[in-house]
């Protein structure tokens, strides 16, 4: 792998960024007020680029996909915490797209990460 610091990973600054989007959104309005809600899908987005940092300093190929999976996991989880955030009116229909759309993305740019590392992986046990 041709990464030597978690902060050179593409996923990482992806995860960065839209963890600092969605600060910015639930600090504001009606979203700001809801603790469980705010700080359930503050704590998921988080947990992205945690997981993908804590495998990265784990030096091992397998530990990074496997905390990568969990990562691409909270993914999920904030685009589920987004449909309620619309549902509920905290966030409009516009925006709650443009969030799910950097989530989806994000959550591909994981899965990718981990297939490479995969076939890196098994082209080097071969």
């Amino acid at each position: 792998m041709k990464y030597s610091r978690f902060e050179e990973l593409p996923v990482w600054i992806s995860a960065i960024e839209v963890t600092t989007k969605i600060y910015d959104i639930t600090s504001r309005g009606s979203w700001s007020k809801d603790f469980g809600l705010r700080d359930q899908i503050r704590r998921a987005t988080v947990s992205i680029s945690s997981n993908i940092v804590e495998g990265f300093e784990k030096n091992s190929t397998n530990e990074l996909i496997r905390y990568l999976r969990i990562a691409k996991g909270s993914t999920g989880e904030v685009r589920n915490q987004l449909y309620i955030a619309r549902n509920i009116g905290y966030v409009s229909t516009n925006l709650f797209e443009d969030l799910n759309d950097m989530f989806l993305k994000l959550g591909k740019e994981i899965g990718g990460f981990i297939r490479y590392l995969d076939t890196y992986r098994k082209s080097k046990a071969a």
